[in-house]
């Protein structure tokens, strides 16, 4: 696990950052380290989830400053209304990742949904999934990063000061899994639209990179992912032989953010502990 250096960095130094799925997971992680290094957040979640409020208590805790946003990031009014709380708050938005995601429909936040229960087995394959469900998660995975860049990119345009994104894909955008096809073809999804989008903004110096992860220690990949003997075979699976974590996603995320990717748009990488490689 990348360990944070014992003194803050500087390198975003007076930036605002925005970052939905803040309230938990890989958000959270990047919102603390964003806050070490000088950054102040805005922390994007689901309306009324109090892990947001414990996440802005972190932020201040490094010694950053922190304001929780709720989001329903399906919504447009609701990420032009993230991307607008930045400058209310912050008075710029230099910075943002897109890390709001489920794996399923029947689960949000990592917690199943109730009265909506996780279809098992066969029953979550193409052909018997609901389509409410298949729709769900494109809403959210894809749908909502686009709405999400679109949100943060306009004030990064107004300002005229360029910028930078990172949307939060997945190694399943290039491996394929029974019974995931909906959160497969929106994570692929993602990937392409980053590099269009990276295409459109480049002119005005906004880059937009994406992370695509490996299997990560997080709330929802728990969710998943009960069984422990299952667990422990994809574990036996990773070359690194172990699960990543948020903090491995964070720092890959704030690579791709900094001046150090100065030269850097519209690519995808890949901390995903070895699984892909060759694929």
């Amino acid at each position: 696990m990348p360990v944070p250096p014992e003194e803050s960095m500087d390198r975003f130094q007076g930036k605002v950052a925005v970052i939905t799925g803040g309230a938990s997971g890989m958000g959270r992680e990047s919102s603390i380290r964003l806050a070490r290094e000088g950054a102040s957040v805005v922390v994007a979640g689901l309306p009324e989830d109090e892990r947001g409020e414990e996440t802005v208590a972190l932020v201040e805790a490094a010694g950053g400053q922190a304001v929780y946003v709720g989001v329903d990031v399906t919504r447009e009014a609701d990420c032009d209304a993230m991307a607008q709380a930045a400058l209310d708050h912050f008075g710029r938005l230099d910075l943002c990742i897109a890390a709001a995601g489920i794996s399923h429909a029947g689960y949000v936040s990592g917690e199943v949904t109730e009265g909506e229960p996780l279809l098992g087995g066969a029953q979550r394959y193409v052909i018997h999934k609901p389509v409410e469900y298949w729709e769900k998660v494109l809403a959210v995975n894809l749908t909502g990063v686009m709405l999400t860049n679109r949100a943060v990119a306009r004030v990064m345009l107004a300002q005229g000061e360029g910028g930078s994104i990172v949307n939060i894909s997945s190694g399943a955008a290039k491996a394929p899994i029974r019974g995931m096809a909906d959160y497969c073809v929106s994570k692929a999804g993602v990937w392409m639209m980053t590099r269009c989008i990276a295409l459109e903004l480049a002119p005005s110096n906004i880059r937009v990179n994406t992370v695509a992860p490996g299997l990560i220690d997080t709330p929802m990949t728990l969710a998943v992912t009960t069984d422990e003997e299952r667990r422990q075979r994809r574990i036996e699976a990773i070359p690194l032989n172990r699960l990543g974590e948020p903090a491995d996603i964070a720092e890959a995320a704030l690579f791709l953010l900094s001046d150090q990717a100065g030269y850097i748009t519209g690519q995808i990488l890949h901390p995903d502990g070895g699984i892909f490689v060759g694929s």
